[in-house]
């Protein structure tokens, strides 16, 4: 015990030293608003990028742990078997050897130094709270092991986790809260707006904790950075936000980023495949992993396989391959960050032909007026004589795409008629007015663009055919918006919901007429948002089950209705439960009651709770409305909990009050304001 007590202390001295030799703290400054956000001043961007780490380490230290022991696959070593199989997938996917080889030619000299100051601050603060360090051996951290989990997290984002789980059956571990439930962003200019300025909503759905939650941060350098947004933990950059000169929002898209092949097995030898003809070696690497099992450390070996489309998976079914862009590229966060520095639209269109960020929607506006939407990704250039929404032939180099479509060549809406642009997840062929929409027929079929809207979308639409001219109030209206459409967009179809004959079913027609006469909204007060919220989430179920449908029968809608009633009596004692009393947002000892229903504009997906009752888990999260004025961007922000995950923080949960309320709180760019309210003033020591 006294050896590793000593051992430990002089690990941490030493990270204390190194970090001491390359960053002078006392020139980094970390002020704290009245609400425990973070703004982060200093002279370099490389010294705001320690500040950031550190404070960030400071209100969520676990959770920046766990993303970077999955990039340095050492999850194993503290969530035993589940943590093990994404350490697996890490070495399936080869990251590590994708980072080492090419850190030294693709990361720019002045990314390096972010990176590495980033590093220096969490190393920083994790010498100085030892006993919270959860695996000793994820330090130091290094600018690799920082790119490692960006490209695990953008593989994952790209369907790298859904693919492998489909090949095994569904038996591969998943990272938890990686998957977005979605996200709204538009902007108008001063074609449609009352006053002539340009709005922005950033307004993505995320989970509202773990790994892709929203952390909110002000970063502002003397060489150029000062952007307001949020992050996710680990991200050494805002992800999106805004700047003194524009500002964009990012959705979720989906068109197509991965493909899965099924290789042709010599029968003489499971080990090799035929491609072009020709029997061609699997590649096989031994993992060596470290599972936690019974509070001890175990070893465990297994094989990962590789071949010329990228990592293969053998089962019983046969052997698969995948291949997406993101496995082969790791600049995402360099792109990020650039993004984070740009001036103009000029500039920032040119960032983005790194073509480095694999996906995501993105809508844009500025101070001067422009507004643009882009539907981002890295698409692959493919054979157009194969059938690429379906698992491929593995046996031929007609399949094997290597060239990706340039920016300019991916659905995008620039400064159109209409005087707006949206995205709620929805196609990228209705992203502003009618007469300004892109057409499908102007894209491959290939890229597999989505092509459907949904309620988000048909809602955003109905809202703004109502005014000629919208007011910033009209606009902060259309955000708030708690109503579905008139005609619903859901996968499945529910019109037999509210269609069926209550007096032909006596034993449930009291639920059948509240279903009926609900007006469709998402208020804490509304009954009908309760039982369609219970209805929706068994459907959820089925779905996700052997026997799905697309269409809600007679006799499906007829067990619904009378499951719903039965929970709803049974947790309840009545069907007539305010949305407000069955559904929560819950922190600590805090439960307020909160609005929204899955996919309304203010959309909220739930889990179970206690009681009967679910508590909010994934939807509105983050939410930073923008208004460029001649003076510059006007900005206001909130967060569904508080600027802190440690729940000893009185940032823990006091913004809970203005987010269930839909109101915001200032933010300002203007240091000597910032300042003069700070709550606190520190330095990262």
């Amino acid at each position: 015990m006294m050896l590793r007590a000593i051992t430990a202390a002089f690990f941490t001295g030493l990270l204390c030293l190194c970090t001491r030799a390359q960053f002078d703290a006392s020139k980094i400054d970390i002020v704290r608003d009245k609400w425990g956000v973070p703004h982060i001043f200093a002279n370099t961007d490389a010294e705001v990028a320690y500040g950031l780490a550190f404070a960030h380490a400071e209100d969520d230290f676990e959770t920046i742990q766990n993303c970077f022991l999955a990039g340095k696959a050492m999850l194993g070593r503290l969530k035993g078997k589940d943590g093990a199989a994404i350490d697996y997938v890490v070495h399936l996917l080869r990251i590590p050897e994708l980072v080492e080889a090419k850190y030294n030619t693709d990361i720019s000299p002045a990314y390096k130094k972010v990176l590495e100051g980033y590093c220096a601050g969490f190393n920083a603060y994790a010498a100085a709270h030892s006993k919270d360090v959860l695996v000793k051996q994820l330090l130091p951290l290094t600018p690799k092991d920082m790119l490692c989990y960006s490209v695990l997290q953008l593989c994952i984002s790209s369907g790298a986790d859904e693919a492998l789980k489909s090949i095994y059956g569904g038996s591969v571990a998943t990272i938890d809260n990686l998957k977005p439930g979605g996200s709204n962003g538009f902007a108008f200019n001063s074609k449609i707006t009352a006053d002539g300025q340009t709005y922005l909503a950033i307004n993505s759905h995320q989970p509202l904790e773990g790994p892709v939650s929203w952390y909110e941060a002000h970063l502002c350098s003397n060489e150029g950075w000062n952007i307001i947004g949020a992050l996710f933990p680990g991200s050494p950059s805002i992800l999106h936000g805004c700047n003194q000169y524009l500002g964009w929002a990012h959705t979720v898209n989906s068109p197509d980023k991965l493909d899965i092949y099924q290789l042709e097995i010599n029968p003489k030898n499971k080990l090799e495949y035929k491609y072009d003809g020709r029997w061609e070696k699997l590649e096989i690497t031994k993992v060596h992993l470290s599972v936690k099992v019974a509070g001890i450390i175990i070893g465990a070996t297994k094989d990962a396989y590789w071949c010329e489309y990228g990592p293969a998976v053998v089962n019983k079914k046969g052997t698969f391959a995948i291949r997406t862009p993101a496995m082969f590229d790791i600049r995402g966060l360099e792109e990020w960050y650039r993004l984070n520095k740009t001036t103009s639209y000029t500039e920032f269109n040119s960032v983005l032909q790194m073509n480095a960020i694999p996906g995501y929607n993105i809508v844009y506006a500025d101070r001067y007026d422009t507004i643009y939407y882009l539907s981002n990704g890295k698409i692959p250039v493919r054979d157009k004589s194969f059938n690429w929404k379906y698992t491929l032939p593995g046996n031929t180099s007609k399949t094997l795409w290597t060239d990706l479509y340039p920016v300019k060549s991916l659905p995008q809406v620039l400064q159109p008629s209409s005087g707006f642009i949206f995205n709620t997840n929805n196609t990228p062929f209705h992203a502003t007015g009618i007469n300004d929409n892109i057409a499908v027929k102007d894209y491959d079929e290939t890229m597999g663009y989505e092509k459907y809207d949904n309620n988000r979308s048909l809602r955003f639409m109905e809202l703004v055919k109502q005014h000629d001219k919208i007011s910033y109030d009209d606009f902060k209206k259309i955000k708030y918006d708690i109503q579905l459409p008139k005609k619903l967009a859901y996968i499945v179809n529910t019109d037999t919901l509210f269609s069926l004959n209550p007096q032909q079913h006596r034993e449930i027609a009291d639920v059948i007429q509240l279903l009926q006469q609900w007006d469709k909204s998402a208020g804490i007060n509304s009954a009908g948002a309760t039982l369609f919220d219970v209805i929706y989430y068994e459907v959820v179920n089925d779905l996700a089950g052997p026997k799905p449908y697309n269409t809600i029968t007679t006799t499906k809608a007829v067990e619904l209705y009378r499951n719903a009633r039965l929970y709803l009596t049974g947790h309840f004692k009545k069907i007539i439960v305010p949305l407000g009393d069955y559904q929560k947002l819950v922190r600590g000892n805090k439960v307020l009651p909160v609005g929204g229903i899955p996919d309304v504009i203010t959309a909220m997906y739930s889990l179970p709770y206690k009681n009967g009752m679910v508590k909010g888990a994934q939807g509105e999260s983050y939410i930073e409305l923008v208004r460029f004025t001649k003076d510059g961007p006007q900005l206001e922000t909130v967060n569904c909990y508080g600027a802190s995950n440690n729940s000893s923080s009185i940032h823990y949960n006091d913004q809970m009050e203005l987010f269930t309320h839909q109101l915001t709180k200032p933010m300002t760019f203007d240091k000597a304001e910032i300042y003069k309210n700070a709550e606190k003033v520190y330095h990262p020591k």
